[in-house]
C-alpha cells in the first residue's frame, strides 16, 4: 500500500510519489517558461508592433488577469478530475495559443494571445496540489516550497534562453519580426512532451488514480463555500499578492526596465532579469523548508511570523531596489528583494496546506489567485504614463511592508482534522 512520503530525497525517482515529484515541478517550469517566454523579446516586439508605454502594460496586465480567473478554476477541477488529467488538459489547450502567439500583426492580436497564454500560469495551483497529495504534513512545507521554487524557474530562465534562441534564428538568416515567433514554438513543444510525461508516469494519489481509488465518492465534489468566510485564506491571499505578485511582475517589466533605465542590450537585459528567477533554484524551496522547521517549533504562529518577516524584509529590498542609481547597486539590491521574494512565496504555501485539509485544492487556487490578482493591479502601476518604474517599485515596496503588519497580526491554526492526520503520520 502506497503512502504520504514523511521524507523528501530530491535525487530519487522511486515510487510513484517521487516520479510525480519531479514531473510536476516540471511541467510547472515548462508552462511558465511559455507564460513568460515574450517578455525578455518586448524590446523587439514593442519596436516592431510600434506599442506605446501603456500598450505595453496593458499586455503584462492581460497576461496576468486570464491566470486569476484560470487558478480558481483549475483548483476546483484538481479536486474533482484530479491533478493528472487537469495538468495534461491543461498543456495540450495551452500549448495552442503559445504555438500560434506568431499569427499576431498587431496591437490587438497580440493582447489577445497574451490574454490565451496566461492561462498556463494556472499550472501552479496543481503542482501545489498535486505535491500535498504525496507528501506527509511534517514535510509538505518543503516539498511545496521546491516544486513551486524550481517550477517558478522556467521565468527565469525564459529571460536568459529565449534572447539567446532568438539570436541563433536571427543568425540563421530570419529576421528580427519572424525570430520572436518562431522562438515560441520551442516551449509549445516542451509543453506537449511534458504531457505525455504527466499523462504516463504520474498518478493522482499515492495509492492511484481518482478512479481507481474511489475518491470522487468518498469526497464528495461539493464545494464548501464556508472557506471564503475565513480570514486567514484572505491574509494569505493579500501576502502572496505582495511576493508572488511582484515575481510575475518583475519578470514581465525587469528587462524593459534594465534596458531603458541602464541602456543594456536585450540579450543582457534578459540575463539580469534572468539571475532574479534563478534565484527560486533554492530561496523559495529555503523558505518552505525555514517554515517546516519553524513550525515544528513554534506551530502555525511561528510559521505566520516568519512570513511577516521576510515580507517585511521583501518590501524593504524593493525601495532600495527602486533607488538605485546604477546598475551594480540595482543588482544587489534586487538580489536582495529576490531572497526574501522567493522565501515569501514558499512560507506562504508551507501554511496553505494545513487551513483547510478538505478543501487543499479551493484553498491553494484561491491563493495562488491572489499572486495573480497582484501582479495584474501592478501591472497597472507600469502602465501608467504618469508614474516611471522607480515610483512603481517603490509604491508596491511601502504596500508590501503594510500587508506583512496584516500577516503579523493574522492568527494561523491547524485544522482539528489536519492536527489529528499529523498525528497519525507520525506515529
Amino acid at each position: 500500500m502506497e503512502k504520504q512520503l514523511t521524507k523528501l530525497n530530491i535525487f530519487s525517482l522511486k515510487g510513484v510519489q517521487m516520479r510525480t515529484f519531479h514531473i510536476t515541478w516540471l511541467m510547472f517550469f515548462v508552462c511558465f517558461f511559455g507564460w513568460f517566454g515574450l517578455a525578455p523579446l518586448m524590446p523587439t516586439i514593442r519596436a516592431e508592433l510600434h506599442l506605446t508605454k501603456g500598450q505595453v502594460g496593458n499586455t503584462i496586465i492581460a497576461s496576468v488577469a486570464a491566470t486569476i480567473i484560470a487558478r480558481l478554476i483549475i483548483g476546483k477541477l484538481c479536486d474533482t478530475w484530479g491533478p493528472r488529467k487537469t495538468a495534461v488538459r491543461l498543456l495540450l489547450v495551452g500549448s495552442l495559443p503559445v504555438f500560434l502567439v506568431g499569427l499576431a500583426h498587431d496591437y490587438t492580436s497580440f493582447l489577445l494571445f497574451r490574454l490565451a497564454i496566461g492561462v498556463i500560469g494556472s499550472s501552479f495551483v496543481i503542482t501545489q496540489f498535486h505535491t500535498s497529495m504525496m507528501f506527509a504534513p511534517n514535510i509538505k512545507g518543503t516539498a511545496n516550497a521546491v516544486t513551486g521554487g524550481w517550477g517558478n524557474l522556467g521565468g527565469g530562465v525564459t529571460n536568459m534562453v529565449m534572447p539567446l534562441i532568438f539570436a541563433a534564428i536571427v543568425g540563421a538568416g530570419f529576421t528580427k519580426a519572424e525570430a520572436w515567433r518562431y522562438a515560441m514554438i520551442v516551449p509549445g513543444v516542451l509543453m506537449l512532451i511534458i504531457a505525455l510525461l504527466y499523462w504516463k508516469y504520474t498518478k493522482d494519489t499515492p495509492n492511484g488514480n481518482y478512479d481507481e481509488v474511489g475518491y470522487a465518492k468518498t469526497n464528495p465534489s461539493k464545494t464548501d463555500w464556508s472557506i471564503l468566510a475565513d480570514w486567514r485564506v484572505w491574509a494569505l491571499t493579500m501576502a502572496y499578492a505582495m511576493c508572488f505578485g511582484m515575481e510575475i511582475t518583475f519578470d514581465n517589466v525587469a528587462s524593459l526596465h534594465f534596458v531603458d533605465t541602464f541602456h543594456l542590450s536585450q540579450s543582457s537585459a534578459g540575463f539580469w532579469a534572468g539571475i532574479f528567477g534563478f534565484m527560486n533554484i533554492f530561496a523559495r524551496a529555503l523558505g518552505g523548508i525555514v517554515s517546516d522547521k519553524v513550525g515544528g517549533k513554534f506551530g502555525m504562529r511561528g510559521k505566520g511570523l516568519l512570513l511577516a518577516g521576510v515580507l517585511l524584509l521583501e518590501g524593504a529590498g524593493l525601495i532600495l531596489f527602486a533607488q538605485s542609481g546604477n546598475l551594480t547597486a540595482a543588482i544587489i539590491s534586487m538580489l536582495s528583494f529576490a531572497l526574501f521574494l522567493k522565501m515569501s512565496n514558499g512560507a506562504t504555501y508551507g501554511i496553505v496546506p494545513f487551513i483547510n485539509s478538505k478543501n487543499v485544492g479551493m484553498v491553494s487556487g484561491i491563493v495562488g489567485a491572489g499572486g495573480n490578482l497582484g501582479g495584474m493591479m501592478f501591472g497597472f502601476l507600469f502602465k501608467s504614463s504618469t508614474i516611471t518604474y522607480v515610483q512603481a517599485f517603490t509604491y508596491i515596496g511601502i504596500t508590501v511592508m503594510v500587508v506583512s503588519l496584516i500577516v503579523l497580526i493574522t492568527r494561523f491554526q491547524k485544522q482539528a482534522e489536519t492536527k489529528k492526520a499529523e498525528e497519525l503520520v507520525l506515529a
